[in-house]
């Protein structure tokens, strides 16, 4: 048979990925009589390093990018695989919580068997939905321990029958004690040690300070630290905590009696530390921890365990295979050791249970159980393999990229203009792309951490401020040379940069944007009920509707608010009749924008006849934009009159953008899945899915197209229209992980 694996894997330094490549190797080396077993690994990367992986690792997913997923899982349904493995752990997967290998098992074509390395008690509601998602995907789950079980069964809801308890596997490798510890120089020393990747929550510290008062009584005690800073902490913040133990160590004056080895060893290594200490110890600072892998290499080995009571780690040490003391108790700890030390008959006792226990562990038995649980999933012709129908197809979107937004950057703001793919300098800047820059970049940021969206918001921000009055209402446009050129920019400008700003508020980077952002908003809000423009109110409506998504308490502007939802509500009241659901007696330009503000606006006011207006109101764009299964948006070559003609040319991609916004707050709002099916729809405008049949979105330069009229694409690539196609790129992005977690809405 036939086995795909998804997990890390060697060379990456990870634990998962040493587990795989153990479980990998025991399984293919097991035979059912004369079945001859084989597998490939579909390997993860992190943060777009590059790994020199070994012939059985067939294809790589970069974390972060979403379309690699998909690729995957494509070659792995091609691949003739008959069940496939995936390692789940929180952080190896990209997306919010990991989100992003949902999309890959929702299209895998066969069984799947999901081992679970952490198990979370009390899980974020995104943790807890992407979790129960996988478990309702899998066919079978493994599990280290029986605690792990009562968490699936009891906050998880997953049926006992579909767990399966194999305990993690043990490298059979032996040593003999004593040359080991002359090969190391430990002879004539008491042996501690701990070993794993360094960070806080190992509580090293908790061993470092029991020392003293076990040197007291056996001088020839020896702690070793053998293990690198974990990666994630090396790169948020270096080789603190390291350090931090280093002087621990040198203010107890106990250099002679710690070493660090700062290094990820092989097996062969790990297994002589094993065989050389006297006492293994895991300091853990709390009980989260459903498995420890270097536990299970400990007692697998036949060490002398001492250990915090993590939930494994009293389960795995029970019925005297080790002992436990308190979490961050120094003083428990050395009373412990200095008792174990004192009395060795007690201590080998401790290892030959471990010993006894190791041998039913080792990987070539965990391997045979795998196979063995392989061989029944497949055996039975009647197992289900949950699927879900994906709505959008990630694989044709080109990669996010900022190259052309960039391009159009300076030290300003953004570039309004372009000829072709080139900043056009002759036309400056204006407060409306700003603006709509602002809101990209703050999006890109939240979504995907991307730094160079993080690097550009301040310009964005920065413009904003200095255009902004003394009234509070703001100038449009500024020359190259930065010269004013209006003292007052419209109302649709005025209403884009609330949005921006109020999406700001929620979802600023840090403080000093978020007070920047408050003080440019506060001084435009006397503004906001004078707003005449039923765009500028709709563009304000959802700028007010996203601050009060993180300020709920703000009554003040929750009125406003109410107050500007029934101008609109009113507007279109005035206007609608029989066949005609809509706020004017045209339908213009950006005309979701209007639906949207309403949809927004409900999620806030939760009031049933904002939401019954925003849509109808919605429902009546849909009929004359969505025909033939694409986007035919209503051209500004002449407007749609009541009872006229629509026009088809002059079609620009903000109103695509607005299309793409509405029906993912629709799906938001009420679930409805069909809205999905809309929002991709509209994207797709871009990428040729439209009226001409031709691509706005400029695969080399990385921008997009102006619009398209009858004679076809208009090739400048224009901040507006480019902002236009990223805002929308980032929304399928989102819509698509959201799509994934709305069966756990309540």
């Amino acid at each position: 048979m036939k086995i795909a694996y998804i997990a890390t894997y060697p060379p990456r330094e990870c634990g998962i990925g040493t587990f795989t490549n153990n479980l990998y190797k025991s399984m293919l080396h097991h035979h059912h009589g004369t079945t001859r077993n084989e597998g490939f690994v579909v390997a993860l990367d992190d943060n777009d390093l590059k790994y020199k992986y070994p012939k059985e690792v067939k294809l790589s997913i970069r974390q972060d990018h979403q379309e690699d997923y998909l690729k995957a899982v494509k070659y792995i349904n091609l691949s003739g695989a008959d069940i496939c493995i995936l390692e789940h752990e929180f952080g190896i997967f990209g997306g919010h919580s990991g989100v992003y290998i949902l999309p890959l098992l929702h299209r895998l074509e066969m069984p799947l068997i999901v081992t679970l390395h952490t198990i979370l008690r009390n899980p974020s509601y995104n943790e807890k939905a992407i979790m129960k998602e996988i478990c309702k995907m899998a066919t079978r789950i493994v599990v280290m321990s029986h605690k792990a079980i009562e968490f699936l069964t009891t906050i998880y809801d997953v049926p006992s029958a579909k767990i399966t308890l194999i305990e993690h596997g043990v490298p059979d490798i032996h040593f003999d004690a004593e040359k080991s510890r002359r090969e190391f120089k430990l002879d004539s020393k008491k042996v501690l040690l701990t070993f794993g990747f360094i960070g806080r929550s190992k509580g090293i510290e908790t061993i470092i300070n029991s020392l003293p008062l076990v040197i007291n009584k056996h001088p020839n005690v020896i702690y070793i630290v053998l293990g690198k800073t974990h990666p994630n902490v090396l790169r948020h913040s270096g080789e603190e905590y390291r350090i931090s133990l280093m002087r621990l160590v040198q203010k107890l004056q106990l250099d002679k009696h710690v070493v660090f080895l700062n290094e990820f060893v092989d097996e062969q290594d790990l297994f002589k530390y094993l065989y050389s200490c006297d006492i293994y110890i895991t300091p853990y600072l709390n009980e989260a921890q459903i498995t420890s892998g270097t536990l299970s290499y400990a007692v697998g080995v036949g060490a002398a365990v001492l250990s915090t009571p993590y939930w494994h780690a009293v389960e795995l040490l029970s019925e005297g295979r080790g002992r436990l003391f308190n979490f961050n108790d120094s003083e428990h700890l050395a009373t412990t050791l200095n008792d174990l030390l004192d009395h060795p008959e007690e201590l080998n006792e401790m290892k030959r249970k471990a010993s006894a226990y190791g041998e039913k562990i080792t990987w070539s038995k965990t391997g045979a159980k795998y196979m063995d649980l392989v061989s029944t999933i497949l055996e039975d012709s009647h197992h289900d393999i949950e699927k879900k129908e994906t709505v959008m197809d990630l694989l044709i979107l080109p990669p996010f990229s900022l190259s052309h937004i960039n391009r159009l950057t300076d030290d300003t703001g953004i570039i309004q203009h372009a000829k072709f793919g080139i900043p056009n300098l002759k036309e400056g800047y204006c407060l409306d792309d700003n603006a709509r820059a602002l809101l990209m970049v703050l999006m890109a940021y939240r979504q995907m951490k991307n730094t160079q969206a993080l690097e550009l918001s301040p310009i964005y921000l920065s413009y904003i401020h200095y255009l902004q009055n003394a009234d509070g209402t703001f100038r449009n446009f500024l020359s190259f040379s930065r010269i004013f050129l209006d003292k007052v920019g419209s109302e649709d400008s005025f209403g884009r940069t609330i949005w921006a700003l109020g999406y700001l508020l929620g979802n600023a980077p840090n403080d000093a944007y978020y007070q920047t952002g408050r003080l440019v908003f506060f001084n435009a809000a006397p503004n906001f009920e004078k707003l005449s423009s039923i765009r500028g109110i709709a563009n304000t409506m959802i700028g007010i509707s996203y601050y009060l998504k993180s300020n709920p308490s703000d009554d003040s502007m929750t009125e406003r608010l109410r107050n500007m939802t029934q101008t609109l509500v009113k507007h279109y009241k005035n206007n609608e009749s029989k066949d005609w659901k809509w706020f004017e007696s045209l339908l213009a330009y950006d005309n979701g924008i209007l639906p949207l503000a309403l949809l927004h606006s409900a999620e806030i006011l939760n009031d049933q006849e904002i939401t019954q207006t925003a849509l109808e109101s919605m429902n009546f764009l849909t009929s004359h934009t969505l025909k033939d299964n694409y986007l035919s948006i209503i051209g500004n070559e002449e407007w749609y009159r009541k009872e006229g003609e629509r026009s088809i040319f002059a079609q620009q991609p903000i109103d695509a953008m607005a299309m793409v916004l509405m029906y993912h707050q629709a799906f938001y709002l009420t679930q409805n899945k069909d809205y999905l099916n809309k929002l991709y729809t509209s994207f797709l405008w871009f990428l040729g899915e439209n009226d001409l049949r031709m691509s706005l979105y400029d695969f080399e330069t990385k921008g997009c197209c102006d619009g398209f009229d009858n004679y076809g694409v208009n090739r400048n690539q224009g901040a507006e229209s480019t902002l236009a196609y990223l805002i929308s790129h980032l929304t399928v992005l989102q819509a698509y992980e959201e799509l994934h977690r709305s069966d756990y809405r309540e």
